[in-house]
Order: structure tokens, then sequence, then C-alpha cells
């Protein structure tokens, strides 16, 4: 048995695409039927529509890659009424990643989000907020409690909390956000980093910074679930570097019940089809009846 249960959510299997890295699954639905995913999220979601950024938005760096594509989307009116039908056709379950600016953004966000049929709202909150010089609200617990203890107030769904690596202390956030009410985690995002080009002798990115992610990330992800797993009792979904099958059983020994994955997509558009079956053959060859047997198996 390979499903798992995240906040009252049952998933067919553990194996989620992560938002900003498939879309709305469209595209690879050209590659392989992705209903076979246990869950697909959203492209991040913005009250209203975003173009992205300027210059240069995605970088290839040894063992992985960066971006700064800038939450580009259709905007929250635009997903529920073109792009979540289409993605309801998989039968799968949904994940609405949602971001903003202000605290007001996600409320409306997630009020609109309220009517719909999504399985479960996913809070981005990396997202600068501009209301405090741009620092995002994914920094401090205590700017990232607030924002969850609204939203949380204010929502029907399932509130899934992603978290940024780039915190002052990942488990404080944990503990934060899930004090605040948050019903589960997923971590982690993109680590913040630099890409310098020497010809030009300047940033490689308009914004300067950008997102690190891929497999050269993976152990400092991994060892943050595995510390936030610890320190907190709610599902917790792990991603960052996930390639193969192998890392994404060490993420669930680590104290995942659930796993993303993001850049390997774009390498290896199959990868999602090709974990699945990983982790059922490896649970054959290991004799194990259950997939939840294996989550948190890791942890002294």
């Amino acid at each position: 048995m390979i499903n798992v249960n995240i906040n009252g959510v049952e998933f067919k299997n553990p194996v989620i695409a992560a938002s900003g890295t498939f879309g709305f699954g469209e595209e690879y639905n050209n590659f392989y039927d992705v209903g076979i995913l246990g869950g697909i999220s959203s492209k991040g979601l913005t009250i209203n529509p975003k173009e992205g950024n300027d210059g240069i938005r995605v970088y290839e760096t040894p063992m992985g890659m960066m971006n700064s594509v800038g939450l580009q989307n259709p905007g929250i009116d635009k997903f529920i009424e073109v792009e979540l039908p289409k993605m309801k056709k998989y039968n799968t379950n949904i994940l609405a990643n949602v971001g903003g600016a202000t605290i007001e953004d996600y409320e409306m966000a997630c009020e609109k989000l309220n009517q719909t049929d999504i399985d479960i709202i996913e809070l981005n909150i990396s997202c600068p907020n501009v209301k405090s010089g741009g620092m995002a609200f994914g920094i401090k617990g205590c700017i990232a409690a607030e924002v969850v203890s609204k939203i949380k107030k204010i929502t029907n769904k399932p509130l899934m909390v992603k978290l940024s690596p780039n915190a002052e202390d990942i488990v404080d956030m944990a503990y934060s956000c899930v004090n605040a009410g948050a019903d589960s985690l997923s971590l982690v995002n993109t680590f913040k980093g630099l890409a310098i080009d020497i010809n030009k002798r300047k940033p490689v990115f308009n914004n300067v910074f950008a997102g690190v992610s891929g497999p050269a990330i993976k152990p400092i992800a991994l060892r943050m679930v595995y510390e936030v797993s610890k320190a907190v009792n709610v599902p917790i979904v792990g991603l960052g570097g996930i390639s193969d099958y192998k890392d994404a059983i060490e993420f669930m020994m680590a104290g995942a019940t659930a796993i993303q994955i993001g850049t390997i997509n774009f390498s290896n558009p199959l990868a999602g089809k090709e974990i699945i079956k990983g982790i059922e053959e490896f649970l054959v060859k290991e004799g194990i009846k259950d997939i939840n047997e294996i989550i948190g198996i890791a942890k002294i």
C-alpha cells in the first residue's frame, strides 16, 4: 500500500509535483498520465495576474539551477475559471499554491479558493512583504505566524504552509506556523543564491539574487525536514533536490509523509512516473506492506 493521508485528504501515493515546476499539469500530461501522481501543486497564484520578472529567469548551476521567474501566473480568477477545471480532469489531488505581497492579498485569494473544490491550500510565505520593506513573510516566525493565523481563520480548506530555508531558524519557523494554525508543512523552498556574469561584470539576474534548487540542496533540505519533523506533530511534505525514488524514500524516512518533485521535472519529464514505480518496487523488495511504516523510521 502506497497511499498516504494528509489532513484528511487521501493521496494515492506520496509523489506530488512541486509548484512552479509543473505548470498546471497540461504540458507534462503529454509525457505520461499525470493522474497517476498523488497530487499536483499549482503554479504560484496571486490575487492579480503577474507577468513575472524581466531579464534572465533560469540559469543552470552544477547539480541544479537558479530561477527568478517572479510568480508569473494568470491570477486567482483565471485559475479558478480556466485552469482548475482542466486540472480536476486528471483525477488527482490539487494543491493551490498561494502567494501575495500583503496579508490582504493572501486573504482575498484564499477566500476565492474557499468556493472551489481544491483539496489543500499551500501557503507560500517566501513572498516579499511590501509592508515590511520587502522582507519575505517566511523569514521571521512572528511575521509568518500573523499571516498563517489570519488565513486559518478564513479558510475552509486544509492549510499547508511552505517554509523557506532562508528563515532565521527553520525549527522556530515551523513551531510558529503550527502554533498559528498550520495543518501541515511543506519544506523547503529554494535557497537564496547569487550568480555573476564575469564577461558583463554584473549579476546574472536583474533582481540580483535568485532561488537555488536541484540535487545540490538535497542534503540540507533533508536535514531540515528531519529537524522539523522531530519538532512538530503535523504532516510534513519534503522537497529539495529529490531526483529519484531513493531520494524520496530518504525524505520519508526522515519524517515526511509525502514528497514533492521540482527541478528534476525539467531534465527528466518522466520523473514522477519513474519515482512512483521505484517506490513500489522498493517496498516489494523490502517486504514492506504499507509505506506509512517507513515514515520517520530513521529518526533517532
